[in-house]
């Protein structure tokens, strides 16, 4: 690493969930505001921020090959590691010579104050707190993003569920909520910019509010905190759309759905992780519902919402998850109907339960039951898909499509089912009412 002068070129790479690429945008704008200028993520930049990710193995290979490709692009430059990887692994990165600087999870707030002083030859290299301790949440500048249609707010952070597979909680530690005046004064900014949708994101979002003090917290029924700022957001005069990120499935009750559809502005589409249809499987997981009450929370969101678009997660070959459990799963999946089902193999993480735990299952295994489960994903989401043909929906326009000839454009239905659309004279953010073709999609 040398002198840098005057040269002030920044580029970013993120990896990982919605809640990273929120953290990775407010951190580009907030070095932007310091008057860095923001460059590719290729050869000539200054400085390389990689916001990692540490929900698989995989996401720490990715992170460390990042990290490694950075400095390879230019071996004089300042390699920043940033997020959830950096947070559990940074006394291990410190080791690493391709990063100069780690930040973690509690510590994006000052990044470009980081970056400053180790450009100035600091010898603290390492800014990664034990993040358990933490109790406040941590305010980010003003994020939104490039295009002027849909934004993300992350109102929550942390996670107190401890599933026995996830070191989540370890590198993001305990809920933390964004209080609403703080929440909805980004989204009055981003309305202002021309933001028509809005997507509320967080890693435990459901738990949102319950860390709050007196009857706004702790007292407060589980989802009463997250409906409220739902329909505060709704007041806000230019979004037109309120989207929500992945939801825990027991917040959803009757009642919690019914008040959710009293919301015209809130997208009938709802991410929920299942992870097993198995009830043995769900209690290894340390997931704290059994399949049926997961049914029951699907069939009352399908009873308050016409067709709501419903996706998940299911991990496939979960220590000791015998054949008769997967064909539960499976079972459950085709009762289900999901739009979508996002399938991972199970991925072993040392320090946490599940590692310890007998009959790992082998890769092979977890290949060939992948397998069936995203043959299944793509007849259910062609099915969804079909049953729109024929229906008005709104479409937000996002990118013109030339290839398609003048005037076509690709925009998402409230559900979130892309479509391709003609619009004459159209404009990005603009939201029109379209009957679905078969064409369309």
């Amino acid at each position: 690493m040398t002198e840098f002068g005057d040269r002030r070129k920044i580029a970013f790479h993120n990896l990982g969930c919605k809640v990273n690429s929120y953290e990775t945008e407010a951190m580009l704008r907030q070095m932007q505001e310091q008057g860095w200028e923001i460059v590719p993520f290729e050869p000539g930049a200054d400085v390389y921020v990689i916001n990692t990710c540490t929900v698989t193995n995989i996401a720490d290979r990715k992170s460390r090959q990042m990290l490694h490709r950075a400095k390879m692009m230019n071996p004089d430059a300042l390699v920043v590691a940033v997020g959830c990887y950096a947070q559990v692994a940074g006394k291990n990165l410190l080791k690493d010579p391709a990063v100069d600087l780690i930040i973690g999870n509690n510590e994006k707030s000052r990044l470009a104050e980081r970056i400053q002083q180790r450009l100035q030859n600091a010898q603290d290299a390492l800014f990664a707190e034990e993040i358990g301790r933490v109790k406040e949440f941590e305010e980010l500048p003003f994020g939104g993003g490039g295009e002027k249609t849909r934004a993300f707010i992350k109102i929550e952070d942390g996670c107190n569920q401890f599933c026995s597979y996830c070191l989540i909680p370890y590198a993001r530690g305990r809920v933390r909520s964004r209080s609403p005046e703080s929440t909805l004064r980004e989204a009055r900014r981003l309305a202002e910019e021309g933001y028509r949708e809005i997507v509320l994101t967080g890693i435990h979002m459901a738990s949102y509010g319950l860390d709050f003090p007196g009857d706004a917290g702790g007292s407060a029924a589980y989802g009463e905190p997250l409906a409220a700022l739902i329909e505060a957001f709704a007041e806000i005069e230019g979004i037109r759309r309120i989207r929500l990120g992945s939801l825990e499935p027991r917040i959803i009750t009757p009642a919690f759905a019914e008040r959710l559809a009293a919301v015209p502005k809130l997208c009938p589409h709802f991410h929920l992780s299942l992870q097993s249809g198995s009830d043995g499987v769900l209690h290894r997981m340390n997931r704290k519902y059994t399949a049926n009450a997961f049914l029951g929370e699907i069939e009352a969101l399908r009873g308050a919402f016409e067709r709501p678009a419903l996706t998940t997660d299911v991990i496939v070959g979960f220590p000791g998850e015998t054949e008769e459990e997967f064909e539960e799963t499976v079972r459950f999946l085709e009762r289900a109907k999901f739009y979508e089902t996002h399938v991972f193999r199970y991925s072993r993480r040392a320090g946490t339960v599940a590692d310890r735990m007998p009959d790992q299952i082998p890769e092979a295994v977890k290949a060939k039951r992948s397998a069936g489960l995203l043959a299944l994903h793509a007849a259910n989401k062609a099915a969804f898909e079909r049953g729109l043909i024929g229906r008005e929906r709104e479409v937000l326009l996002e990118e013109p499509v030339p290839e398609k000839g003048e005037d076509f454009w690709t925009g998402f239905t409230p559900e979130y089912v892309r479509l391709t659309v003609k619009a004459p004279g159209a404009r990005q953010g603009d939201l029109l009412t379209v009957t679905v073709g078969e064409e369309m999609l």
